[in-house]
C-alpha cells in the first residue's frame, strides 16, 4: 500500500512539474509550465535578448483620424485674376510667369482711349476752372466799384462754383484708373495727358499664369486674364469623403496630408470649409482644408492622402503591435519579465489598433515590464524550441 502511494506520488510530481534538467547558464533556452493550461514561461540567453526589445508598458496617446484621397489646389481666396479695368491695347509688361511681386507693384501698362478720355476732361475741367476764378476776380472788383450790375456778378460766382464742381468730379473719374492725387495733381500742373494706364497687382504673390503680350488688345474681364497672382504661403486640399464619414466632420479639425513628392512628409493643416450636397453619382461629399506651405512646396493639381482626425485624441495603456501575439482561436498574448531574462506568456485583451499600438483592454499594469518587440521570437522558442 504504501508502495503504490509513493508511485502515484511520484507520477503526480511528474505530471505537475515535468523531467527534472539542467537550466546553467549558457544552456539552451528551456520551456517551463507551472500551469501548462494558463502559463508559459521562456528563458533567454545573453546572446537572444539582442533579438527583442523591453519596456514598461505606459500609456499612448490614440488619435483616430479617417482616411481620404483628393488634391492639392491654389487657395482660392488669395488666387486673383487681374484685369485691365479697361480696353486699351497692352503697352509694356513687367513681371514673368513665376516672378514674386509686391502689392501694388505694376504688371502692366495699357494705352486706353478711356483712360485719356478722362485725363483729357481733367485738363479741360482745371483750364476751365483757372478761366473763371479769374473772371471772378474781376468780377468782384468792378462790383465794388459799381461797375457791373448784380445780375453779372452773380453770373461769374455761379460759373466758378460750376468749374470746381467740374474739376471735382473729373479728378474722381481719373482717380477710377488708380491714380493716386499725387498722379492727378501732376496731370493738372503739366496739361500733358499720360497715355499709359498702369495696372497693378492687388496682393503680393508669385505670378502663376500669364497672357500678356505688347500689342494685345484687352478686354475688362475677358478670358484669359492678362496675370494671375497668387499667395502660395497657404494651399487648399480638397478631398472626397464619402457618405457614411460625413457626421464625423467639423470645421477646424486638424488634418494630416501626404503627397507622393515628398515620401515621410507630413503637411499639417486644418479643415477650413465642409460640403452642402453630396455628389449624387459617387455619394461623397467635399471636404476643404487649408495648409500653410510656406517653402511653396507643394503643386496644385497633386495628388494627396488625408488623414483627418475625427475626434480629440484618447490616452489609454498601450503596448506595440510587435509585442503582442495573435493565436489561432484569435486571442492575444504578450510577453512580461521582472528579471529581463525569464519571460512569461500572459492572455490580454485589447482594442482596435492604431499607429501600431494596440489599446490595452485587461492583461497588462502601468509600469509592467514586457516585450515591445520581438514577441513572435519567443513564442517561437515556445512552440518549437532549438535543438542544439
Amino acid at each position: 500500500m504504501v508502495a503504490a502511494a509513493v508511485a502515484i506520488g511520484a507520477l503526480t510530481y511528474l505530471v505537475l512539474h515535468g523531467t527534472t534538467g539542467n537550466s546553467a547558464e549558457g544552456q539552451t533556452p528551456t520551456r517551463s509550465a507551472a500551469n501548462s493550461s494558463t502559463t508559459n514561461t521562456v528563458e533567454l540567453k545573453v546572446s537572444q535578448l539582442e533579438a527583442i526589445t523591453i519596456a514598461p508598458i505606459g500609456d499612448h496617446e490614440f488619435v483616430y483620424r479617417k482616411q481620404a484621397v483628393g488634391i492639392i489646389d491654389f487657395n482660392q481666396d488669395r488666387n486673383v485674376q487681374v484685369f485691365t479695368p479697361y480696353q486699351g491695347r497692352i503697352i509694356q509688361t513687367y513681371a514673368d510667369l513665376g516672378d514674386v511681386v509686391k502689392k501694388g507693384q505694376a504688371l502692366f501698362t495699357i494705352e486706353s482711349p478711356d483712360f485719356i478720355a478722362a485725363e483729357s476732361n481733367l485738363i479741360g475741367a482745371a483750364a476751365t476752372l483757372d478761366q473763371t476764378s479769374s473772371v471772378l476776380k474781376r468780377a468782384i472788383k468792378l462790383y465794388a466799384a459799381h461797375g457791373i450790375d448784380q445780375n453779372d456778378y452773380d453770373t461769374a460766382v455761379a460759373n466758378q462754383q460750376t468749374a470746381e464742381g467740374a474739376l471735382r468730379a473729373a479728378r474722381r473719374a481719373v482717380a477710377i484708373f488708380g491714380q493716386t492725387e499725387a498722379q492727378i495733381d501732376r496731370i493738372v500742373e503739366r496739361r500733358q495727358v499720360e497715355p499709359a494706364l498702369i495696372v497693378k497687382s492687388p496682393i503680393t504673390g508669385r505670378i502663376t499664369a500669364r497672357n500678356a503680350a505688347p500689342g494685345l488688345l484687352e478686354q475688362p474681364a475677358a478670358a484669359p486674364a492678362p496675370y494671375s497672382v497668387a499667395d502660395l504661403s497657404t494651399k487648399w486640399m480638397v478631398a472626397n469623403v464619402i457618405e457614411s464619414d460625413s457626421p464625423l466632420y467639423r470645421l477646424g479639425q486638424p488634418i494630416e496630408a501626404f503627397v507622393m513628392a515628398y515620401p515621410g512628409r507630413v503637411f499639417q493643416g486644418r479643415i477650413s470649409r465642409l460640403g452642402r450636397s453630396l455628389d449624387p453619382n459617387t455619394h461623397r461629399i467635399v471636404v476643404r482644408c487649408e495648409i500653410a506651405d510656406a517653402k511653396d512646396e507643394l503643386i496644385p493639381g497633386m495628388l494627396a492622402s488625408f488623414a483627418i482626425q475625427v475626434q480629440q485624441p484618447v490616452s489609454s495603456l498601450a503596448i506595440p503591435m510587435n509585442g503582442v501575439v495573435r493565436n489561432g482561436d484569435g486571442s492575444y498574448v504578450a510577453w512580461v519579465t521582472i528579471d529581463r531574462r525569464h519571460f512569461t506568456q500572459r492572455n490580454v485583451t485589447l482594442g482596435e489598433p492604431l499607429d501600431g499600438q494596440y489599446p490595452i483592454v485587461k492583461g497588462l499594469q502601468r509600469g509592467e515590464l514586457a516585450v515591445t518587440d520581438g514577441a513572435v521570437f519567443l513564442s517561437n522558442i515556445l512552440y518549437a524550441p532549438p535543438t542544439d
